[in-house]
């Protein structure tokens, strides 16, 4: 019913009343919501085969039997732990790095694919009733242009290598400020695990690491909300110096906030726990402070907790603050009208009532569409780690495109109605988008997760081996840490490497792993690619019904103007 009433409210009002732009916002919102609806009930499926083997998994139960002594997490208050101490850890990891995840993987990044076409399609019906399908902005331009004055001459393109280099130049630097914010964050999160790791609370200090990534989360929300507004006036003042026009702006805008909300995940996905070193030659801030590790479970669950709480504030308190926003405003605005004459309101009542809303321009059309955008990013390219990514977005969108809906006709002036026949630069946008889905989710199989560690186990060195190298302590810990919780002092420990104990060279397991690595990344790639186009080719842009009716459009135009 939900997805009926969207596609009716689509059609009936929203080209009417708004526009054919505005309404194709909508067209294009509840079809992506319709076609989250799969991509929600496989993220489930995989989620429910990982939580049906939660117990049985041979690997997990290696773990949660393991006798291993594990060397200290950090520095001074951390001590050696056992193995086993993350069984619980193994368990839950299992519910978002299994096999079921790789399958699911692949078919987000085909989705993502056929979703492109099937709106083309959809859209293509839809433009073809409104008559736009051969509208042209330049045209409609030209054509107001010669009615204001018949003597007018075109707006000529003009570019310049000077103004076009300096805008590449200050994009670089924006780029560059907005990763080292980036590693800001990361230094955040080394001294909160640090600080945390000596509080008084018992359960925050044996839980410090995974606190201060959680509290990274938050900080890197907060961060996302300021850059926000800062990204949005730079790529104004850049459009400013270079060339001009939505597009434009568009493309910068974009490219700002992808790396704004992706810089953390993707050190998280790709860097964290392979840069910090080993014991005896750690890797420290300012020679003081340890990198980061991994989880005990893995890198996966550190992507996913930063997903998830990502996602679910962002989603969340957008909606909030978004319509508690307006509604504030319009409430300020009821106030001043209590000292009008009351006459002139009844003489102009809907006039006032409308002039009274929320303003509104460019940005607030493209506003929501950035919104959708990203979310669909996260949707797409990190899903590997976060399989239940598109059900929030589902759940999320079914209230967003009300919520939208409520603040168009209630709560924000009438847009000027405009005409159109595309989502515009957006299209190119969820394309690329598309193609870093299965750049990034390749890697994530690959490089982040432990499901090629564990297939060359299982595969390659069977039972009895456990892939780990143990590492002689000499002078990297204190006394204190080589204390087990039962009081058994250790003299040596294992940690999460491929080396041997001798000269902590990297051991043949090592290299055999790295080279299985590759070489699924390549064939995931290739793999996923070659379906992305099977499918780009199999789905026509067009239904063959509109462009009969076209066709037999234009032969009418034809005989129109032959006659």
């Amino acid at each position: 019913l939900v997805f009926k009433a969207i596609n009716s409210v689509t059609r009936r009002y929203a080209s009417y009343y708004f526009g054919e732009k505005v309404a194709l916002y909508y067209l294009w919102l509840g079809w992506y919501t319709i076609l989250l609806v799969p991509a929600a009930i496989l993220g489930v499926i995989v989620f429910l085969y990982a939580l049906v083997h939660f117990v049985s998994s041979y690997y997990r139960k290696e773990v949660c039997e393991s006798d291993t002594v594990m060397c200290p997490r950090c520095d001074k208050w951390c001590q050696v732990w056992q193995l086993r101490d993350t069984c619980t850890y193994a368990k839950v990891s299992h519910l978002f790095d299994n096999e079921g995840t790789v399958a699911f993987a692949m078919f987000m990044a085909v989705w993502a694919t056929i979703f492109l076409e099937l709106w083309k399609r959809h859209k293509a019906t839809f433009v073809s009733k409104w008559k736009v399908f051969d509208w042209c902005e330049e045209e409609e331009e030209l054509i107001l242009g010669v009615l204001n004055d018949p003597d007018c001459h075109p707006k000529e393109f003009r570019h310049s290598y000077l103004r076009s280099t300096l805008v590449l130049v200050l994009v670089t630097l924006m780029l560059v400020l907005i990763i080292g914010l980036t590693q800001a964050l990361v230094v955040f999160r080394v001294v909160a695990a640090v600080l945390l790791s000596e509080g008084t609370w018992e359960f925050v200090r044996d839980h410090a690491n995974t606190v201060a990534v959680m509290l990274g989360a938050v900080l890197h929300y907060i961060t996302m909300q300021f850059m926000t507004r800062v990204n949005k006036a730079v790529a104004f003042k850049l459009c400013e110096i270079g060339e001009s026009g939505e597009r434009s702006f568009t493309v910068k805008m974009f490219t700002f906030q992808f790396f704004t909300l992706f810089s953390s995940l993707i050190y998280v996905a790709f860097f964290l726990g392979r840069i910090n070193g080993r014991p005896g030659s750690y890797v420290r801030i300012s020679g003081k402070w340890r990198l980061e590790e991994c989880h005990p479970s893995g890198c996966l669950t550190d992507l996913f907790i930063q997903m998830a709480v990502i996602m679910l504030l962002k989603q969340t308190l957008n909606n909030i603050f978004e319509k508690c926003g307006h509604c504030y405003k319009n409430a300020c605005r009821e106030e001043e009208k209590m000292g009008r004459d009351p006459c002139d309101i009844c003489k102009l009542r809907d006039w006032l009532r409308n002039y009274d809303l929320n303003d509104v321009n460019f940005f607030s059309l493209f506003n929501e569409f950035l919104e959708m955008v990203v979310q669909f990013s996260f949707t797409t390219i990190f899903v590997a780690a976060f399989p239940l990514a598109p059900l929030l977005a589902l759940i999320n969108n079914i209230f967003e495109i009300r919520l939208d809906a409520i603040k168009m006709v209630s709560l924000e002036r009438r847009l000027v109605p405009k005409k159109t026949n595309d989502i515009g630069i957006w299209t190119k946008v969820l394309e690329a988008i598309g193609v870093l889905a299965v750049i990034a989710n390749g890697l994530v199989i690959g490089v982040s997760s432990d499901f090629i560690p564990r297939l060359v186990y299982r595969y390659h060195y069977g039972p009895c081996a456990n892939g780990e190298a143990d590492v002689h302590v000499r002078k990297d810990f204190f006394p204190s840490q080589l204390i087990t919780e039962s009081g058994f002092n250790v003299t040596q420990c294992s940690y999460k490497d491929y080396r041997n104990d001798v000269d902590y060279s990297l051991t043949s397991q090592f290299w055999l792993i790295m080279a299985v690595r590759f070489a699924f990344v390549v064939l995931f790639e290739h793999v996923v690619v070659i379906f992305k186009c099977i499918a780009a080719w199999f789905v026509p842009d067009s239904p063959m019904l509109v462009k009969n009716d076209r066709l037999k459009d234009k032969l009418c135009r034809l005989k129109e103007e032959l006659q």
